[in-house]
């Protein structure tokens, strides 16, 4: 099970008793801050404006593809470590307005990892340091560190031991060579 909390409501759905749980005037201000940031093609100025107007914590060299979609109620509870590459209209939720209940869980993507194009993170996830995820991918559980995934639902393609081996002659990836 991912780690988010749950949060019962009555009556309506959740989503209809969506400004009791985040302030209108957040949801406003981070719409507009994402949406700047989808189409600004500046690295820099997209990590920037993540950290500076919705708190979140992104590493060094860190790189956001145009068209990613974060979460536009919680993008707080949303970290991303450093060298990792975020594939292009790629969504990261932290939240998950259902019928009878609402959920928010942090999502922890580790540093060096490559998320793949189309790929939708789910709230309560952690992808361990040196991952791949495939894409297109639905990302419902965590991933190991090192390991290569993908698919939906998402499953382990490759074991970081698995990937060092397909890896060993590889010239970019795998063993430097002495000279």
């Amino acid at each position: 099970m991912r780690r988010t909390t749950r949060y019962p409501v009555e009556g309506a759905n959740s989503l209809r008793h969506v400004y009791k749980t985040v302030p209108f005037g957040k949801v406003v201000k981070n719409f507009i801050v994402i949406q700047l940031a989808r189409y600004t093609p500046f690295l820099g100025m997209k990590n920037w404006m993540y950290k500076n107007f919705l708190q979140m914590k992104i590493g060094e060299h860190t790189s956001f593809a145009l068209m990613v979609m974060l979460d536009v109620m919680f993008p707080e509870k949303i970290s991303v470590g450093r060298n990792t590459v975020i594939g292009y209209n790629t969504t990261i939720l932290a939240h998950e307005y259902l019928i009878k209940e609402y959920r928010l869980g942090h999502v922890e993507i580790g540093s060096e990892v490559m998320i793949g194009a189309n790929t939708t993170i789910l709230p309560g996830v952690q992808i361990g340091d040196g991952a791949i995820v495939s894409a297109g991918t639905l990302v419902h559980k965590d991933v190991p560190a090192g390991a290569f995934v993908g698919g939906n639902p998402m499953r382990i393609i490759y074991t970081k031991e698995e990937l060092a081996a397909r890896w060993r002659e590889d010239a970019i990836y795998g063993l430097k060579k002495e000279e």
